[in-house]
């Protein structure tokens, strides 16, 4: 079983070319694929954007696979709290939760105290 075509790999100077080639001889992006040989014009309009917010540096960077912070730790990965922290934190929600259910409980007592007035009058 073949696996398919693997994925194009440009380098930054190609990118860079090319980009600069669509804005200064306005190339259609269907014109700039049969030039270059570049089969998705999502690509195109991916490198022009980035070109256009982050400068020729941006097209540079390798954005492939999973995205890293500058500590070397990937995002949305929650960090690691010392114990006595999380403990806190644990006794605090804790906490909370009684206080909110303590309200709520208070509430329905008060709109009940209200509803009976209501009723006598």
């Amino acid at each position: 079983m073949s696996r398919g075509k693997a994925k194009a790999h440009y380098t930054g100077e190609f990118k860079q070319k090319v980009v600069e080639d669509i804005r200064e001889k306005s190339l259609g992006y269907n014109e700039a694929m049969q030039k270059y040989g570049i089969t998705a014009r999502g690509i195109l309009q991916n490198w022009e954007r980035i070109y256009l917010e982050e400068g020729p540096a941006g097209l540079y960077i390798e954005r492939r696979g999973r995205a890293t912070s500058f500590d070397g730790t990937q995002k949305g990965r929650a960090a690691k709290l010392e114990k006595k922290v999380e403990d806190d934190l644990i006794a605090e929600n804790q906490r909370l939760r009684m206080e909110n259910d303590y309200l709520k409980k208070l509430d329905a007592l008060v709109q009940e105290k209200q509803l009976r007035e209501i009723k006598r009058k």
